[in-house]
């Protein structure tokens, strides 16, 4: 098991930039596959970006497609999300996620096998 805890989120305007952040603690950081996920109220939860274990591979979801980019540093034991041109409806709660594999369904919240607690970004117009 790995221990995730995400920073960076925020109030942010419309338009602007930010830095999400997902320390990792536990077993080995550069085994895992690492994902980010955002859920709304009253929505399900939503597959943001994953990264391979090297770095090397990263997948994005279509609504943040050319607006983010996942990055991580496997000496820092650390993930990021840098996101921009955000808009009102990027408000939500990010979370990071883990799991030991890269596959073809790294957007599915149910694949990873560990979750942080979330950090609220708000995007106001």
């Amino acid at each position: 098991q790995v221990h995730l805890v995400e920073s960076g989120g925020g109030s942010v305007q419309m338009g602007g930039s930010l830095r999400l952040s997902c320390a990792a603690s536990g077993r080995p950081f550069s085994y895992y596959t690492m994902g980010w996920f955002r859920q709304a109220p009253g929505q399900e939860r939503d597959f943001v970006a994953a990264i391979s274990p090297s770095g090397f591979s990263t997948n994005y979801g279509t609504s943040v497609k050319g607006r983010a980019a996942v990055s991580r540093d496997n000496a820092k034991n650390t993930v990021y999300l840098d996101m921009n041109s955000l808009k009102p409806e990027d408000t939500a709660v990010y979370y990071c996620a883990a799991k030991t594999t890269w596959t073809v369904i790294n957007y599915l919240p149910s694949a990873y096998d560990d979750w942080g607690q979330g950090t609220q970004v708000t995007v106001s117009s």
